[in-house]
């Protein structure tokens, strides 16, 4: 494998306020593959922004080592004592090739949409003609061309964005991080900035760090996911591993949320069918990924094991273009029969988990 574009390894970081310490990110390592689109996915307070403003030393970690590009940012002992950092002119050089992107756009209101994204390359040496030109391209990449003389003020939330983007790339960046870049957007404007941000990954080989609080988005771009908590990843994984077996209950919640599942349960559970189970009934939920979902296992259970399987909810997801799917569904027959029916299914990679048993 490759050296990854971003390795940060031991980070610590911990901030002392009169009569409190407060360890912020504690002894997290995380590597970022070149072309990556790597979530970082936690609530607030989790210890994720700070963990990704490490990357570019905008903050700047109590110990722990920070490689980016194959050079040494920042070094230090698990005490902080024994210290190595990139010199300020070097690192504002460096900081160029890393865009960012916020929930809040940070724009200049006073400037129009081509002055901000101007803006970005003033320390550039490009002639002024040149200058221009790349503006103009970076606006049309962003679909922001008819805007290019509008404020912010005339824009919405999704083109202000956009404009943040377009400001982030100016550079030419390898690396963009967005840090709750689409938190402040509504569902629709965010799938947009999402599919804007997974066609520069795709066209430009651009390397994304994403850092939410909202699975979903994850869902749709990520191909790796850390879930932090409490300052420390507690999972990470291809995007389709955490997907699909989730061993961490916190991680579980988010990807409930993000597919929809957690509400399919109560709703469903709350219905007679359900709080009326007979004794020979279980409340299960099926979790499968890949060619599992090609094969017509539900329907051979009454054939092998006489055992019924009532569908009650059905949700297919396409993630890394391999269907990862859940049915929850009412398993009818013996305790014999279902128990080898569950075991068969088990077999074929299925994930079961009975949510409830009939009294």
């Amino acid at each position: 494998m490759s050296n990854p574009i971003i390795a940060l390894d031991n980070i610590n970081v911990t901030f002392h306020q009169k009569k409190r310490t407060i360890e912020a990110v504690k002894n997290v390592s995380v590597h970022v593959e070149r072309g990556d689109v790597y979530g970082i996915v936690g609530y607030s307070g989790a210890g994720k922004s700070t963990l990704v403003r490490v990357i570019n030393l905008l903050q700047e970690p109590t110990s722990g080592s920070v490689i980016v590009n194959d050079e040494t940012f920042f070094q230090a002992d698990s005490e902080g004592a024994k210290k190595t950092r990139i010199t300020n002119n070097d690192l504002r050089n460096r900081r160029r090739k890393i865009g960012m992107i916020f929930q809040h756009f940070n724009l200049l209101n006073e400037r129009t949409v081509t002055e901000n994204v101007a803006f970005a390359l003033q320390n550039s040496e490009l002639p002024a003609k040149e200058k221009a030109e790349k503006v103009r391209d970076l606006l049309a990449l962003v679909d922001l061309s008819d805007r290019a003389e509008q404020y912010p003020s005339q824009l919405s939330g999704g083109q202000k964005q956009r404009v943040a983007i377009a400001r982030a790339l100016a550079n030419d960046p390898e690396i963009l991080i967005s840090d709750e870049a689409t938190s402040a957007l509504d569902p629709k404007t965010t799938n947009q900035i999402l599919a804007l941000l997974k066609k520069l990954n795709k066209e430009f080989g651009l390397t994304i760090v994403l850092i939410t609080h909202e699975m979903q988005a994850v869902k749709e771009i990520a191909n790796k996911v850390a879930v932090m908590q409490d300052g420390e990843i507690i999972e990470r994984g291809s995007l389709l591993d955490i997907f699909a077996q989730p061993n961490e209950q916190l991680t579980k919640e988010f990807i409930e949320t993000a597919t929809n599942i957690d509400k399919a349960i109560a709703t469903i559970s709350a219905q007679p069918l359900v709080t009326n189970l007979k004794p020979n009934e279980l409340f299960v939920r099926l979790s499968y990924v890949g060619d599992t979902t090609d094969e017509p296992l539900i329907t051979g259970l009454f054939r092998d094991f006489q055992v019924t399987a009532n569908i009650l909810y059905g949700n297919i997801e396409i993630l890394q273009d391999t269907p990862v799917g859940s049915l929850l569904i009412i398993l009818a027959g013996t305790a014999e029969q279902v128990k080898s029916a569950i075991a068969t299914l088990a077999d074929h990679h299925v994930v079961i988990e009975v949510i409830k048993g009939g009294k």
